[in-house]
């Protein structure tokens, strides 16, 4: 039986990329901070789905959340902490949280888990396009999704043979997020006409997980946005 560990499992995205590893018999642990709503959501999900609490803002509790993962064959960290945060109002805390949770935090979490991976476990952690396109007030996101890159490179070395790879999504148009939004940013600009959807991310991430031999690799899912 697969072991898929879904980090950030009970958000929009990390529900879909879970729904698709479930869908074909996975053995799938989703996560949030809150254990009642990872709960919520694996009952949702439904097949051997189950939720776990888990906060990556708090890498020194990562450990003794994961206690009890015996083995993982697949290792997703999609969790996101990517509120504006501009010059002009620069807010420390906020800073100092997101970066923690999105480089420690996901550190933190491969460390943790390395010694219970199997032979031919793999990872993906997920960045975003803002560190190729920075926007007004994405200083933080920027850095700490090109900060993604350079632990990817680190890790897929540490823990060799094992493989270690990013996903830097660009908007998707169907997320909770963008769903709503008429004419989203960057939905005319892209070569395939639309904003990239939850289901091609999670087919990515498929990939990446499955195919031997990708490694240390930045994958940008954008419909083609960087090449305008």
């Amino acid at each position: 039986m697969t072991s898929t560990l879904i980090i950030g499992g009970s958000g929009g995205l990390g529900s879909v990329i879970a729904e698709h590893f479930a869908s074909r018999g996975d053995d799938v642990i989703v996560t949030s901070r809150d254990k009642a709503r990872a709960e919520t959501i694996a009952a949702r999900i439904g097949g051997r789905t189950r939720g776990l609490a888990l906060d990556l803002a708090r890498p020194e509790t990562i450990s003794a959340s994961l206690a009890d993962m015996t083995q993982v064959d697949h290792l997703v960290i999609t969790a996101v902490g990517q509120a504006a945060n501009s010059l002009a109002q620069f807010s420390i805390t906020d800073a100092v949280s997101a970066v923690t949770m999105k480089l420690v935090g996901y550190a933190e979490t491969v460390r943790v888990l390395h010694d219970r991976f199997t032979p031919d476990a793999s990872v993906v952690l997920f960045g975003g396009l803002a560190k190729e396109r920075p926007y007004p007030g994405s200083t933080i996101v920027s850095t700490f999704n090109a900060g993604i890159t350079g632990l990817v490179r680190t890790l897929a070395v540490e823990i060799a043979p094992h493989r270690v790879n990013a996903l830097h999504p660009g908007l998707i148009g169907d997320s909770p997020k963008w769903r709503d939004v008429p004419d989203p940013p960057h939905s005319a600009q892209t070569p395939i006409g639309r904003l990239v959807s939850m289901a091609e991310i999670a087919d990515a991430t498929d990939f990446l997980l499955r195919n031997t031999g990708i490694n240390a690799h930045d994958l940008h899912i954008d419909g083609g946005l960087l090449a305008t």
